[in-house]
């Protein structure tokens, strides 16, 4: 039995009563799967690739093939790895993207309050707020990816939902083009190789309009040579864990990579959230990268900032950036 710690609550995604939600190649052959449609759970019909500038030799895809592959079953995403495999398709992408001229040693991160450089990530800037103790072989990730860690994304911002990333009255006038939405300034300004995905939050319970959302932000990162790695969340607030189970979904139809941190946070007291059953759990001291603490002070963003760096060092790895120029 864990001991259980004192949970700090961050009220940066805005009012809870208005926002639900959370702020590779999979081994086909041990996966339960089923054919029924998930019309329902995704919405219907192509999504357009919303306001993303693209390259116009690359059109928006919908699969890494012409044959639908078959859906998961219904709770099968629960027992994929929190860490991804990158996938051939992955590889594709990512090699058409150093042809584009994007560039790898650059990563965004695209989301609400979770993605905040307050506690996500930028821990990895500064050896004084980091330890990585068992997990050294990370250092090479961490010297790879500098300055993407600490970065403020253009397409992170506290109540940023799925739709709200794709529309320009979000985007930062100082940084963004007239009629850019907050992801296509970042894409734009950032050029990275790897986009981290992260969207807790869906307006009204609609799961079948974030679904819409979702294929519009995928697919307008996949056109662009960007490697799109899907977050699922930690919470429930919207029962069924149906968020989750959609996010899970549409990584394994597009064939991209899925950082299952649901799955990563089971261990904890709470499954590392705080009372409001949405926010994460502080690390005693704000130490949320301090590796080598036993298990029992272990906290929600401390298990979100190791499992996201191990998921860009699947990345580094497995899409060969080493030998990028």
């Amino acid at each position: 039995m864990f001991a259980k710690r004192i949970g700090i609550t961050f009220f940066g995604c805005g009012l809870l009563a208005a926002v639900l939600a959370g702020c590779g190649v999979h081994p086909a052959a041990t996966l339960p799967m089923t054919s029924a449609a998930t019309e329902a759970a995704t919405g219907s019909g192509a999504a357009t690739t919303g306001y993303a500038t693209m390259d116009p030799t690359i059109g928006p895809t919908k699969g890494s093939t012409s044959t639908p592959r078959p859906t998961l079953a219904p709770d099968a995403w629960k027992t994929l790895p929190a860490i991804p495999a990158f996938s051939e398709r992955a590889m594709e992408i990512y090699h058409r993207g150093l042809a584009l001229g994007r560039n790898p040693h650059v990563f965004s991160k695209i989301g609400d309050c979770q993605n905040i450089t307050t506690y996500f990530l930028a821990d990895f800037e500064n050896p004084d707020k980091y330890r990585l103790g068992p997990y050294a072989d990370l250092q090479p990730t961490i010297d790879w990816f500098k300055g993407s860690f600490g970065r403020k994304s253009l397409s992170v911002h506290g109540g940023m939902n799925v739709a709200a990333v794709l529309s320009p009255l979000w985007a930062d006038p100082a940084a963004c083009n007239s009629g850019e939405s907050p992801m296509a300034c970042e894409l734009r300004v950032n050029n990275p190789s790897i986009v981290i995905i992260s969207e807790e939050e869906a307006w009204s319970g609609d799961v079948a309009k974030y679904g819409t959302y979702l294929r519009q932000v995928i697919e307008s990162a996949i056109a662009q040579g960007m490697v799109p790695i899907l977050a699922t969340k930690a919470d429930n607030l919207e029962g069924g864990n149906r968020i989750d189970a959609l996010i899970a979904s549409l990584a394994w139809e597009y064939d991209i990579p899925l950082w299952n941190f649901w799955e990563s946070v089971q261990w904890l007291p709470t499954h590392g959230l705080s009372p409001d059953g949405f926010h994460l759990t502080q690390g005693y001291g704000y130490k949320n990268s301090y590796f080598d603490l036993p298990p029992a002070d272990w906290s929600g963003w401390m298990e979100r900032n190791l499992t996201a760096l191990q998921a860009l060092d699947a990345a580094r790895r497995e899409l060969d950036m080493q030998s990028a120029p």
